[in-house]
């Protein structure tokens, strides 16, 4: 059977364009995903869930993902080590196993693409595909949708937990204002943190674009644990796709349009392995160059961050099942020509389903404007090699001067009253393999974290050594206090993590600029048949987690595509 499209991936941009490209009924659509499907009778209990997700199952993640964080600074003592990527390998890729962060980014981030090329993306370009995805269930007003099949919510300030109303208090401390609405009140502030959540449960794109109704469309199939090998062309036209299938067969699909919706890793590798890239790479990879597209696993951006944590006494804890991102700032470092708002900080307890993650605060703080670029390039021509990911985090000064501003403002939070009353030992850790490994819902996980929490309650040396030895926490003030800004910087080095917001490796922008690689419709440039609807399309990585936005960009990709 022919199709009209060809969706390549069931993440959260693959699950809007199946629902809005099969809106019309003369359009046979194909979803093709290589995790396991989630229809609405049958959400595993830890994707309905809100944790973060580190706790899910590793069946919905991309278990041999690998990214290369070290940045490019020859004379660095410590460079950050490579990374386990955790991406969702289920229907709804990240928004099913992520922390169900609904943050739109500023205005000035969708101009910056207009300016950047992108023409029809600028701020007033993208907000009706904002409002048309969503269903704010406490706002109203121009920039809000009411009807949209993505529900949005926050915990209101009356409502925060007694630690997330210390922390509010500290940033007011610290000369940032109260915003009620983060995706309408923009410029530097604190405010209750969104949340794609409804009845303290999650709502995945999958959930919310792939519904019952949805699927019972007769011009929509969905195939899940299909694994995309390669895309065929016949001349510069894409025809098809080929597949591999969990029951070990090789399927080949054809289809009018080809849309690669795989993610800003595995949607350039997907290209390259079919012949579209960089013409010299591909070759040295011996694969025949269908199109050769130099910019194509260039300008990878990531928003680099930093955790510091503390120990949480009873009656700070978070003890609920619902949104436990209650608050977050965004601030400005006021480093030269890095904008307002190039800063953001979330109040996190570690984990919520475990007895450390609940006694565990973390004030994890980002760079919202990342300047380092990395690439994705190939391993091998083999369909079932990860890519290489060099996300070159703090190769631009910038960022590394301004990660280091942001781990002393972070500490100087800590030094406001109510912080500092309602917590305790004060310590910085990297996102590890073993907190990854402990985080996952299991009987052995749950029995060693009991063991350790009630070691954690003991006051004194022994909850010290705890920190120390088991979750591998350094005392952060007696260690910048000794060794000064050299030691910030090397601990900067040293425990820089991806907050897992690839982006912009098939940027869009004008026919002219030899560093794009679509159009501002989503369509590769040269090449007939074939678009791009994930995060690769972004010219820059937003102000943002990436959800939002990326449901926004297939919207705005599927209106195009509809029309024809």
């Amino acid at each position: 059977m022919d199709y009209d499209f060809i969706i390549v991936g069931g993440g959260s941009a693959g699950c809007v364009m199946a629902n809005r490209l099969s809106a019309k009924p003369a359009n046979k659509v194909l979803l093709l995903e290589a995790g396991p499907d989630t229809p609405p009778d049958a959400v595993p209990p830890d994707i309905a869930a809100s944790y973060h997700l580190s706790a899910a199952n590793p069946r919905f993640k991309w278990m041999k993902f690998f990214a290369t964080l070290q940045p490019i600074r020859h004379n660095a003592p410590t460079r950050p080590p490579a990374q386990f990527y955790e991406q969702g390998r289920v229907m709804g890729g990240g928004s099913s196993i992520n922390y169900t962060a609904a943050n739109r980014g500023t205005p000035d981030d969708y101009n910056e693409w207009e300016t950047m090329g992108a023409k029809g993306w600028s701020w007033e370009g993208v907000v009706p595909f904002f409002r048309r995805m969503e269903s704010d269930q406490q706002f109203d007003g121009p920039l809000h949708g009411k009807e949209g099949p993505l529900p949005i919510r926050r915990i209101l300030r009356d409502d925060w937990a007694p630690i997330a109303k210390a922390a509010g208090a500290a940033f007011e401390l610290g000369g940032l204002k109260f915003l009620s609405d983060q995706n309408a009140m923009f410029g530097d502030g604190y405010f209750p943190v969104t949340t794609n959540n409804l009845h303290n449960r999650r709502v995945s794109a999958a959930i919310a674009y792939l519904d019952t109704k949805t699927r019972a469309r007769p011009n929509l199939t969905i195939v899940s644990g299909a694994q995309a090998k390669r895309i065929l062309f016949e001349g510069p036209r894409a025809v098809g796709v080929e597949v591999h299938r969990d029951n070990g067969a090789d399927e080949t699909y054809r289809g009018r349009e080809i849309v690669c919706s795989a993610g800003a890793a595995h949607t350039p590798a997907l290209l390259m392995r079919s012949g579209v890239g960089p013409g010299h790479h591909l070759r040295e990879m011996g694969i025949d160059v269908v199109a050769d597209i130099p910019a194509l696993g260039q300008n990878l951006q990531d928003h680099p961050g930093i955790g510091v944590f503390s120990f949480l006494p009873r009656g700070m804890r978070l003890y609920t099942d619902g949104p436990y991102i209650q608050v977050a700032a965004r601030y400005s470092s006021n480093y030269p020509n890095c904008g307002p708002n190039d800063m953001y900080c979330s109040v996190i307890p570690r984990a919520l389903w475990h007895a450390v993650g609940m006694r565990t605060l973390s004030l994890a703080t980002w760079l919202n404007k990342p300047y380092s670029r990395g690439q994705v390039k190939l391993a091998s021509p083999r369909w079932d090699d990860e890519p290489v990911v060099e996300v070159n985090m703090l190769s631009d000064e910038r960022d590394l001067e301004r990660l280091k501003f942001a781990l002393k403002w972070v500490l100087s939070m800590y030094d406001k009253e109510p912080l500092k009353r309602a917590v305790r030992e004060v310590f910085s850790t990297g996102w590890n393999r073993r907190s990854q490994m402990v985080a996952l819902i299991s009987p052995k996980s749950k029995a060693i974290t009991n063991t350790v929490a009630a070691v954690l309650d003991m006051a004194g040396p022994l909850r010290k050594k705890v920190i120390e030895e088991i979750m591998l926490g350094e005392d952060i003030r007696a260690k910048l206090a000794a060794g000064g800004d050299a030691a910030i910087e090397a601990h900067v080095m040293r425990h820089t993590l991806s907050i897992r917001h690839l982006s912009c490796t098939a940027r869009m922008g004008r026919d002219d600029d030899p560093t794009t690689v679509t159009d501002n419709q989503g369509r590769v440039r040269g090449l007939a048949g074939l678009r791009v609807s994930d995060t690769s399309l972004f010219p820059a990585v937003p102000r943002a987690n990436t959800n939002i936005p990326v449901i926004m960009t297939a919207e705005k990709v599927a209106d195009a595509a509809v029309r024809g």
